[in-house]
């Protein structure tokens, strides 16, 4: 009985993880995209800054962005276009891509809105243009999400963090 038990723990820890390094590696694997987008190599998708289509988890997005002057870290002064992570809603999903001049924020655009139905696409429409005001003045993502498209809203701020994120604002 007791080597039952023992070989049933050992069973279980196992799983576990197995679980959390599968976990890891796609956290690890996400990271070194934004990572390697904030370093300034160019994404999967080339010098367009458009992000390749999501995993099946809906969150690995890439970039493509350059520095001014070389300089490295937060002190750096971004310019470029960098593209969010594809953020999955059960309305459909959400990309943001920012375009930086000076440090700055000067535009943002959606790549996808949730689109799963004809109330989610009026919705999209409604919100994205509000969500984008308040972003340019903000000039981060800190900002209220829009009654009535709180979905719509959270997702569109992820992807845009993640942008931000990508471009060390």
């Amino acid at each position: 009985m007791r080597t039952r038990a023992a070989v049933s723990a050992a069973l279980a820890s196992a799983g576990i993880l197995i679980a959390g390094w599968q976990s890891g590696l796609h956290v690890a694997e996400t990271g070194s995209s934004v990572a390697s987008a904030a370093a300034g190599s160019t994404g999967s998708s080339g010098s367009s800054g458009t992000s390749g289509s999501a995993g099946a988890s809906g969150s690995s997005g890439s970039s493509s962005s350059s520095s001014a002057g070389g300089a490295t870290g937060a002190s750096a002064k971004a310019v470029g276009t960098y593209a969010g992570s594809v953020v999955q809603t059960r309305f459909g999903s959400v990309q943001v891509q920012i375009t930086v001049q000076a440090g700055k924020i000067t535009d943002v655009t959606a790549l996808q809105l949730t689109d799963a139905e004809r109330k989610s696409v009026q919705i999209s429409n409604r919100a994205a243009p509000l969500l984008r005001t308040e972003v340019l003045a903000a000039q981060s993502a800190d900002v209220q999400t829009i009654s009535g498209a709180t979905v719509t809203s959270d997702a569109y701020l992820n992807s845009l963090q993640a942008a931000l994120d990508a471009a060390n604002l």
